[in-house]
Order: structure tokens, then sequence, then C-alpha cells
């Protein structure tokens, strides 16, 4: 397992009963959390302590309930500076067990020593494409939702990136990559963390199941003959480790070579010291 043991505004504390006690800099929530089956004594005081709970409801969805939490704070990652708020469906606008892959592709690009062209799809709040471009890369950051757009440029300028190599777009990521393909554009470094469903906008719609492996083998095309990684992520329970690395092996690794790794990635518990799962994760590099 990749394990996100880095952070030290983040940590996630203890898991009890279908939930997840996490800190963020100076305030402690509660979410949901479906890996966690377990019932565990609740033994750490963040329980008793916290700023903010997510109440899931039996109806779907859920709604938060707040005790001294503000509005909006931030938190950081080694040069990085994250801006944070609770929303719809228990999210916080960053998924810290991704920083994982950020510190193994900023590595790459780090020792590239060449200018690089990253390429970043479904790109959320910025995480990926932050920790890219202050590794020196010049990226291409591709959202639906002009709101997560709009909240990953805030990101970049607490970051000290307002003026970095950074194309900010509002598309549907499928349309762009077909679009990309026609004017003959490539990227050195592609990196996509697909939802499981989702809309674009114009209400293009979006099965994980049904479109990831033609959309690999579409966004194959625009990897650059010298291009260094491919990163895919999945939060699907059916898209395992090895699935992933099967589909990267079928379409990366046979145009242009190279070296598949696939695993589950995770969160450190501070309370057990076991790790929280989070998904998985499959990486190509053209050498290591």
């Amino acid at each position: 397992m990749w394990i996100a043991d880095n952070w030290k505004d983040y940590e996630v504390l203890d898991t009890s009963n279908g939930e997840k006690l996490e800190r963020w800099g100076d305030y402690i929530l509660v979410r949901p959390d479906p890996q966690v089956i377990w019932n565990t004594p609740h033994t750490h005081k963040g329980w008793k302590h916290k700023n903010g709970h997510y109440h899931r409801s039996a109806k779907g969805g859920g709604e938060w309930e707040f005790f001294d939490l503000p509005n909006e704070w931030t938190i950081n990652y080694r040069e990085l500076t994250f801006h944070l708020k609770p929303f719809s469906f228990k999210h916080t606008g960053l998924f810290p067990e991704q920083a994982t892959n950020w510190d193994w592709f900023s590595n790459i690009i780090r020792k590239a020593g060449r200018p690089v062209k990253v390429l970043n799809l479904f790109a959320y709040t910025g995480g990926a494409t932050l920790s890219a471009a202050a590794a020196g890369a010049s990226v291409t950051h591709v959202d639906a939702s002009k709101g997560m757009v709009g909240w990953a440029k805030e990101n970049a300028v607490s970051s000290g990136l307002g003026d970095a190599p950074i194309r900010w777009l509002v598309d549907d990521c499928v349309k762009f990559v077909e679009r990309e393909i026609r004017r003959g554009n490539k990227y050195d470094g592609i990196i996509m963390d697909p939802p499981s469903y989702g809309r674009g906008p114009k209400g293009e719609i979006w099965k994980i199941e049904e479109s990831i492996w033609p959309f690999i083998e579409l966004t194959t095309q625009l990897l650059s003959d010298d291009a260094l990684f491919f990163l895919i992520n999945s939060y699907t329970t059916g898209l395992q480790p090895a699935v992933l690395n099967y589909m990267i092996s079928s379409s990366v690794c046979k145009r242009l070579g190279g070296h598949v790794e696939a695993s589950e990635i995770g969160l450190p518990v501070t309370e057990s010291g076991l790790v929280l799962p989070c998904g998985a994760s499959g990486r190509w590099q053209k050498s290591i």
C-alpha cells in the first residue's frame, strides 16, 4: 500500500462505527467512511471535542452539524496551501491520501532535467496541479465544474503559484481530450482522478465502469514519445489495483513500454497505528 504519511497539518486521529475522526489544521471533523465497518471504543478525546460532524442520512446524502468551525480555513502540505470549507456530500475540498501520488510524480518531474508538460483531468481543487507546477512542470488543469476550477485558482495564488504556467479549463474531460488529439498536442505526464459518476458542463454522463477503459485508450494518444508518467486514481470498489494495472499495461505499455505498478493508497491512523484504505492508484513510468 502507498501511504500518505508526510502530512503535518492533516491527521486521521481515529476510526470507528462507519466514521473517521480527522484533524484538519486546528480543527477536528467527524465524517462518514464506508471502509470503517468496525466498531471500536471512542477513546480519543477528539470524538468529544469536534468542530464539525457530517451526519449521513438513511435516505441518502446528509448534513453538517457545526461546533465553532469557520466558514473557510487553510492547511499546508510542503510548500502548498489549500483552502478548505465543508460543503455538501461530506467533502472539504481536498483528498489528503493523494499526497502519496503528488510526491511520486513531483519527484519524476524534478529529475527530468527538461521542460515537462502535464495534463490533469478531473482536476478538482488542484492538489495534483499545484504539486506538478511546484515541481517545475507546465500544467493543463481540466475540470467540468467552474466552481472547482475557481477554488483551484485560489489555492494556486495562496501557494505562490498564481503566475505559474498553469492553463485553467472548465470543460468535459472526454471532449477536451478528443480535441487535443485533433490538435496534435502531446503531454509528458497525464494525471486522472475520475469520479464514479458525474456530469459534464452540458449534461454529459460519466459512469466509470462503462467509460474508463475507452477513455484511457483515448487519453494514451496524448502521451509524447518520451513521456515520463501516467497516473490514474479510483475510489470505485470494482476497480481494484489489479484492474488498473491491467488497463494501463494494455494501453500505455503496449505503445511506450515502461513499467506499471498499482496499489491501494491509504492514510495512517494515529490511535490504532493501522492504515485506513482510501482507494487505489495505477502508475506508469517510462523508466525506473
